[in-house]
């Protein structure tokens, strides 16, 4: 949503609750994030003659599931430059984030709340929206992706607003487009890649087969969208505790082929194996192992996935240092780790390592601080080694010497490099 103009402002607010006529309204639970005083501060500095402010998205959903909540979204009838004002009277910092396209950043007791003005949408192009600003709440929930993303809450009475009977599929764990789903991948793109996150996380209902459908009708379009938002979004599943059952939608859909075309013929099946090592071996996510189980053994060919997608050269070096690794066994396990590091061993051993040796290779890596060779090579020169090539080779020699004998202490070091020294100087005739 790069556009955002203000076409004029609407009347109405359509005040359906989740509950049907007659019974009691849905109401969102109590939670502790809802008792910040900051927080409170925030909505008294908002209110409006139209109902709000309300929360939004993300916050109603989970307290509603009962999940711990981080982002707090509130949405309002007032417009950006008002809401701007408003804050700064109340000596709460505002930050005009998106303020082109109604939202603004308030910064209050170490926290910060996005807060969106209501907006219909009045074009789209696939990548961004152009909107207006509103004051109907039934339109701003329309222009969003997920019925279970389109729920409100009034935080004084705790009310929930429903529009699109997104709390039956929050009840059913089913995943729903607001509308037509193939019209609303239409307006974005990066819809078809939010539609398999939020599967994997909030699905586990009866499949919707029209939404599956429309993504892979709609795939070609992830060709317009940056790679930078592309790579978010995949980051973004494959981060989740158990994405395979998305993932394996997507390739069987062709999500992945508009860019990522590298994918191994056996990804879903190496992912899926993947996952159950980390439950199995109670090992942590690591997104660098869970992108390369996607992928082919092939360095240049993952370094231009790496670089496509624009991930961090940090990333970029990682995937190339576990490709690199040797095939990682107990016997050599701590080489790898002493070579690239402890990450990096433990991500090709639950990548590469067979089912009989993993266990013994996590284990060797358990609480292992990489040591450091100890010698020098001034402490060659003072054994007899000619300064120069020398002594870096015979250093070489060491090293792979220790490495080789399991990374002995300091009393073994030092005999090795008077072996290694002895052998390099020449002998007396």
């Amino acid at each position: 949503m790069g556009r955002t103009t203000d076409m004029g402002r609407d009347g109405g607010d359509h005040r359906q609750s989740g509950a049907a006529a007659g019974m009691t309204p849905a109401r969102l639970p109590d939670a502790a994030w809802q008792h910040a005083e900051g927080l409170k501060k925030l909505l008294a500095t908002l209110d409006d003659a139209h109902g709000g402010p309300r929360y939004v998205g993300g916050a109603v959903r989970d307290t509603l599931l009962g999940l711990s909540v981080s982002d707090i979204d509130i949405a309002t009838a007032l417009l950006p430059n008002v809401v701007m004002k408003r804050l700064q009277d109340a000596g709460i910092k505002a930050i005009p984030t998106g303020i082109e396209h109604g939202t603004v950043t308030a910064a209050v007791d170490g926290k910060s709340y996005e807060i969106t003005t209501l907006r219909r949408d009045v074009a789209t192009d696939g990548r961004r929206a152009t909107v207006a600003f509103a004051t109907d709440w039934q339109e701003d929930a329309a222009r969003r992706d997920f019925t279970i993303n389109a729920l409100y809450a009034d935080p004084k009475s705790g009310e929930v607003f429903d529009y699109f009977d997104g709390l039956s599929d929050l009840e059913a764990r089913s995943l729903r487009f607001i509308g037509d789903a193939n019209q609303r991948i239409a307006e974005d793109y990066l819809r078809i890649l939010r539609y398999f996150r939020f599967l994997a996380r909030y699905g586990g209902g009866q499949m919707d087969a029209d939404a599956i459908q429309a993504c892979a009708n709609g795939a070609h379009g992830l060709t317009a969208l940056s790679r930078e938002r592309i790579a978010q979004e995949l980051t973004r599943i494959l981060a989740l505790k158990d994405p395979v059952a998305s993932v394996t939608l997507m390739i069987a859909n062709g999500i992945f082929t508009p860019f990522l075309p590298e994918l191994s013929a056996s990804a879903a099946n190496d992912l899926l194996r993947l996952v159950k090592r980390e439950a199995q071996c109670a090992q942590p996510v690591s997104l660098a192992a869970r992108f390369l189980a996607l992928l082919t053994r092939d360095i240049v060919a993952v370094d231009k996935v790496a670089a496509r997608l624009k991930l961090s050269n940090k990333m970029r070096e990682g995937f190339a240092q576990r490709l690199r690794a040797d095939a990682p066994t107990p016997a050599n396990i701590r080489a790898i780790a002493y070579r690239a590091d402890i990450d990096t061993a433990r991500d090709a051993a639950m990548l590469y390592a067979s089912d009989t040796e993993l266990p013994e290779c996590l284990a060797r890596l358990e609480q292992w601080n990489v040591p450091t060779l100890s010698i020098k090579g001034g402490e060659l020169i003072a054994m007899g080694l000619p300064a120069g090539p020398l002594v870096a080779k015979t250093l070489q020699a060491i090293e792979a010497a220790w490495i080789q004998e399991g990374f002995p202490d300091a009393t073994r070091q030092r005999a090795l490099a008077v072996e290694m020294v002895d052998a390099a100087l020449p002998k007396k005739a």
